[in-house]
């Protein structure tokens, strides 16, 4: 079953398209990334599911209800944790849980949501004297106050220090495993590829991307690298590298595969193959073709005429960050 319904979805601001006829789903009890850069749409994709925003066309369920006409059903079973929240800086970090407490129907306990994420020690710091890790670390004891059947993360672990982003990590996939569907906003690539089982990508208010993340990934090229040897030339190898000082680097569909022939190569040659590295497709491979591609598509678009073209938007004003 699909916890999140996206269908023909579009929102626009003062004729800037933020969000673009995209569609998708997520089922439920899975972590799910939409990424892309900044201002490709996520942000604004968030709050039209989370009914902040309303749609301009197109649909979206959120649990089978509509979040803007539903409001009060669907905030009881999401949680939400937005880039900025507003905090008392006076209040206490226990005392921001216990206010938010009263707001929320069948709340954990304080103490549970501030051991979730990893505050108890910080309960009686005030919000002021918190680190911005730490702060992103509130906002998501509150995002989990009410046992969220859903539960949207934007950019959670912004200001973080590793440690505290892994401890993160884990209480994410602990809640997945126990049913929470996640939806995960995110600039750290290794997070999405850690966290998320599928992904969808924007760009300019459209999806470029969307699949499995195990399967996109093994869709795209990997690579070997490994130090030529000093009396060999890369003409020489098994297949086309690329060769940076003594440094070969080869793109392979399958590098586990091309690895293999390579020692098999270097076996038949009595070679010892030093650096030896295999790497599959990651995130951030994906990220670097995309952006790649889009800079080809750009150099390659005719030249503007004293009209403008299409593609001239007034800037936007006001309204959702995209």
């Amino acid at each position: 079953m699909a916890a999140i319904q996206v269908n023909h979805l579009s929102k626009s601001y003062s004729g800037f398209q933020a969000v673009n006829d995209i569609s998708f789903e997520v089922e439920a009890g899975t972590v799910f990334a939409l990424l892309g850069r900044n201002g490709a749409g996520k942000t604004t994709t968030i709050e039209l599911l989370t009914g902040f925003q309303k749609p301009d066309t197109g649909s979206v369920r959120v649990l089978g209800l509509d979040p803007v006409k539903d409001r009060a059903e669907v905030r009881g079973n999401v949680g939400i944790m937005l880039q900025e929240a507003g905090f008392f800086p006076d209040l206490t970090a226990g005392q921001t849980v216990e206010i938010w407490r009263d707001f929320t129907p069948a709340a954990r306990a304080a103490g549970e949501a501030l051991e979730l994420a990893g505050l108890t020690a910080k309960a009686k710091t005030k919000v002021r004297q918190l680190s911005g890790g730490e702060k992103r670390r509130l906002d998501l004891a509150l995002a989990l106050l009410g046992r969220p059947d859903v539960l949207f993360l934007d950019e959670p672990t912004t200001g973080m220090d590793p440690e505290a982003r892994r401890n993160i990590w884990e209480v994410v996939r602990d809640l997945a495993a126990r049913g929470t569907t996640v939806l995960l906003t995110t600039h750290y690539l290794e997070e999405a590829q850690q966290l998320a089982t599928n992904l969808a990508i924007m760009d300019k208010g459209e999806i470029v991307v969307e699949g499995g993340m195990a399967e996109t990934l093994a869709a795209r090229v990997g690579r070997v690298s490994f130090e030529l040897p000093s009396m060999i030339h890369s003409g020489e190898l098994p297949f086309p590298a690329t060769v940076r000082g003594r440094l070969a680097i080869a793109q392979a569909a399958d590098p586990d595969l091309a690895a293999q022939t390579l020692l098999g190569w270097a076996s038949e040659r009595g070679l010892r193959l030093r650096g030896l590295e295999v790497r599959t497709a990651s995130l951030e491979d994906l990220f670097l073709e995309l952006a790649r591609n889009d800079e080809m598509s750009q150099n390659n678009a005719p030249a503007r005429s004293d009209h403008g073209t299409q593609s001239d938007r007034p800037a936007r004003r006001g309204g959702a960050r995209a």
